[in-house]
């Protein structure tokens, strides 16, 4: 091959590697905080998630739950590579699909660890870097990737909301919008309006959620009076409930436990889909198959007292 063709090919790779490297990014160093869990999903292609990390949710509700999540989903949870599985370049996917008989599957993970809590008078952080499964308008509807956090006496006593929940960010229908969420107390009303929780949301800035990779963050404060629960989008700060919002009880409930643990998902209509569509039964015969929610990192932090 002449040496002018050789520079072309190599120039070439190089340009079609960068938006992967763009894409990839490395977990934060964060000063003054301690690390106590990550995963940068580093790993040959076609690998499912660190299994000593992450266990797997099957079928259509727990052992013993309630069908279809409680929250109507069509999907079938597996643990098919093509569901979920490392792509070789530092992320995640997972990708719901729809099988020949019109079967929607998707998958589900979560950490084995659920004591992620803030120390005494400190803070946690909870953090993913993550993609949104890159489909809008028509064929997104039904589309409901989350990343989220329950309360470890969810797997004791399988009693939600008074478990707690912790929505970090929450994306339905392909909107270029995120929700974050608490969930507590008693269904149906309580003082977390269930099972409407309270929430708030933003907007992805530059890039849409669904075109650019974003950072999603959730904090408890129990460094500050009152106590917070913050969410950022970015880093930048767009939800705050304060311990004062909450009957002493509710607050017990929710923060008295060993402590949390994330999850990570791509569900297929259900309940929100079909609120934030106006009612309608989701996903239709438009919807698309195949575009994964596409996760760089999750990480989670502690630190001990203000900075």
């Amino acid at each position: 091959m002449p040496r002018s063709r050789v520079w072309q090919v190599v120039l070439l790779g190089v340009l079609l590697a960068l938006p992967v490297l763009r894409a990839r990014a490395v977990v934060p160093a964060m000063p003054g905080w301690q690390a106590v869990f990550s995963d940068d999903f580093n790993g040959a292609a076609g690998q499912r998630p660190d299994p000593a990390r992450w266990k797997f949710d099957l079928g259509h509700n727990y052992p013993g739950g309630p069908a279809h999540w409680g929250t109507h989903e069509v999907q079938r949870y597996t643990d098919d590579p093509a569901n979920v599985s490392l792509d070789g370049r530092g992320h995640l996917r997972i990708t719901p699909l729809r099988g020949p008989d019109g079967e929607w599957t998707s998958a589900r993970i979560e950490t084995w660890r659920d004591d992620f809590r803030p120390p005494e008078g400190g803070v946690l952080r909870m953090e993913a870097r993550l993609r949104m499964p890159q489909v809008s308008g028509e064929a997104a509807l039904g589309y409901w990737p989350a990343f989220w956090a329950l309360g470890e006496s969810f797997r004791r006593l399988g009693i939600w909301p008074q478990s707690g929940e912790f929505d970090i960010m929450e994306n339905v229908n392909g909107l270029n919008l995120v929700w974050g969420t608490l969930h507590c107390g008693v269904i149906p009303d309580g003082p977390c309006d269930e099972p409407n929780g309270i929430g708030q949301h933003a907007a992805c800035e530059g890039p849409s959620c669904q075109d650019g990779f974003h950072t999603f963050t959730f904090e408890w404060d129990r460094s500050v009076v009152p106590e917070a629960l913050r969410w950022y989008l970015d880093g930048k700060l767009y939800g705050v409930i304060t311990r004062d919002r909450l009957p002493p009880v509710t607050w017990q409930q929710i923060t008295g436990q060993r402590g949390y643990f994330l999850l990570l998902d791509v569900a297929m209509g259900g309940d929100f889909a079909y609120a934030i569509s106006g009612g309608r039964d989701t996903p239709t015969s438009a919807t698309e198959p195949g575009h994964p929610m596409v996760v760089d990192y999750v990480a989670v932090w502690t630190r001990t007292g203000s900075p």
